[in-house]
């Protein structure tokens, strides 16, 4: 008999609790929903969910109950709203270890962890306009609403950001080296019908059906045995694993050193989808 007892890692209930102020959870037979949400409302983007979101992926990991996650957010969009004085909290403070912490640390493991903590299949539901959406284009599969656009609009704020926190890398993996390099200096997007076309996307499914077809592809995956469905999941992740050990670190340290650099701040205003503008 062994001398020493496992390690008991948090249960679903712990980290429920643990994540409530960022995500809803929800599992039937294996099957996580995580919906991403800010007191209840649509996602407030921030430094706090940066961290949040770094840390989740590992729990989630480690949590053997978890058989396929499904990623979604809080309706009417994906991420479309910002937290600013997060933001200036950061990049206004005098402390570099915290900005290290924050704008590095927490950047590199949104994506890095997506990738390497998560040895199950992924479904992203991308339910609306919005940014940070690299995490969806990593998944296994990606569905999105016919209003989704993917753009990535760093190089066109104010003082120009580099393009580096990931989705730049996914518009070059997904999309190719010049169309990809071309969507980043133009800021250009493609609509949900266009990614359909060009192998970006899986599905386009209409918002209130979203969320309710990504059960179904989860359950028909669920059907698998799990020796299968895990082992086809890092079938299906390596070439990211790959990308990101190839190119991560330097798009996102080139990000960071510029924003610093030219001491510059998040200009939200400009990045923020607007209605009256579509």
């Amino acid at each position: 008999m062994a001398k020493t007892k496992y390690i008991k890692m948090p249960s679903l209930d712990e980290y429920s609790e643990q994540f409530k102020d960022f995500f809803h959870f929800k599992r039937e037979n294996g099957i996580l929903e995580v919906k991403m949400h800010t007191k209840g409302g649509p996602v407030q983007w921030s430094y706090q969910m940066h961290h949040a979101l770094a840390e989740l992926w590992t729990v989630i990991g480690h949590d053997k109950e978890n058989e396929v996650l499904i990623l979604t957010s809080t309706d009417p969009y994906w991420i479309n709203e910002w937290d600013t004085s997060s933001f200036a909290e950061v990049e206004q403070s005098p402390d570099n270890d915290q900005r290290f912490n924050v704008q590095i640390y927490d950047t590199l493991k949104i994506v890095e962890n997506f990738v390497n903590d998560l040895e199950i299949p992924t479904i992203a539901a991308i339910n609306g306009q919005g940014i940070h959406w690299e995490m969806c284009m990593m998944s296994d599969i990606t569905i999105c609403t016919p209003d989704f656009i993917l753009q990535d609009d760093h190089f066109g704020m104010h003082s120009g950001h580099v393009p580096g926190d990931g989705m730049g890398m996914c518009l070059q993996e997904v999309l190719g080296i010049k169309r990809g390099n071309y969507m980043m200096l133009t800021c250009e997007g493609i609509d949900a019908q266009t990614c359909l076309d060009l192998g970006v996307v899986n599905e386009v499914v209409e918002k209130d059906k979203i969320v309710e077809r990504a059960w179904e592809l989860a359950r028909d995956i669920m059907k698998k045995s799990r020796v299968c469905r895990r082992l086809t999941h890092q079938i299906c992740v390596r070439p990211w694993k790959a990308v990101i050990e190839r190119d991560f670190r330097i798009h996102v340290l080139s990000e960071m050193y510029s924003f610093n650099l030219a001491d510059s701040a998040h200009d939200f205003e400009y990045i923020k989808y607007k209605e009256d503008e579509e």
